[in-house]
């Protein structure tokens, strides 16, 4: 089974720049075993962080993009017939807690909550999971630790974590970084100048004032390294900005010309 969990270990590090703490705190809470929870809006840098601290820690990480179609037989698994007969597949779940890797639920709330249920008896001191199609209950390995992550952002009545749900976690905020910390990011990961870095990081800052006026969400890291990565190849600038920048976040007219504008005052 080691070839099993081995696929999910991180062979090169993945970059990560740190903003405050939230390594040092991190590592005191996996040294626990903390269940952890991720808070902070799409693409600034959640998934990284994690890819960063399972290669640090030199442990395996699982990652399940959770959606409302997800059910709890694809997080712990489910009986499978094959020509040998009837087999049971381990879910990435349990595959995590059998052989000590790290799971990491990302946008957790868009699962259903009688989903998500199935992770408790893991975060609490039991550290066990039931299957209980299969009649065994999962003892988690040592090393085993659960974290998620969602966009607060996102969060209304009917997509919001259970109380019994949060409180099971240690919780870490997230933000986009601060100006010169997101420049070092964006020239790092695309190999712009930073002279380019900056005025993309300016043309999101603005783009991020906007949000809830207009916007539904602001520029990400994610979208300026897309953008920078374009312009690297040897794109116009202009059209970088478009193509990685304005039109994936808005299909307002008048929207896009502000955000245009904005692209044209900084190039």
């Amino acid at each position: 089974m080691s070839n099993v969990i081995d696929q999910y270990r991180i062979a090169h590090e993945p970059y990560y720049r740190a903003v405050a703490d939230e390594i040092e705190l991190y590592e005191a809470a996996y040294s626990v075993r903390m269940p952890m929870m991720l808070k902070g809006p799409t693409g600034c840098g959640k998934t990284r962080f994690v890819e960063h601290m399972a290669w640090k820690l030199g442990k395996p990480l699982i990652t399940v993009a959770c959606n409302e179609d997800m059910t709890a037989s694809d997080l712990v698994g489910r009986f499978l017939l094959d020509a040998q007969g009837t087999r049971w597949q381990d879910g990435p779940l349990a595959i995590a807690a059998r052989h000590g890797a790290i799971c990491y639920l990302d946008e957790i709330v868009e699962a259903r909550q009688d989903t998500t249920v199935v992770i408790h008896p893991l975060t609490d001191n039991r550290r066990v999971l039931p299957l209980e199609k299969k009649g065994e209950l999962v003892h988690a390995h040592p090393d085993f630790q659960i974290v998620i992550s969602y966009n607060p952002g996102y969060q209304s009545l009917m997509k919001d974590l259970k109380q019994s749900t949060k409180q099971r976690f240690g919780g870490l905020d997230f933000n986009y970084p601060e100006h010169a910390i997101e420049v070092e990011i964006v020239a790092h990961e695309t190999g712009v100048a930073s002279g380019i870095a900056e005025k993309l990081v300016s043309i999101a800052e603005r783009a991020r004032n906007l949000k809830g006026h207009g916007l539904d969400e602001g520029i990400s890291t994610r979208m300026l390294i897309y953008a920078g990565s374009l312009i690297a190849r040897g794109v116009d600038a202009h059209a970088a900005c478009r193509v990685a920048l304005v039109r994936p976040i808005t299909d307002d007219p008048d929207m896009r010309d502000a955000l245009d504008a904005a692209v044209t005052t900084f190039f």
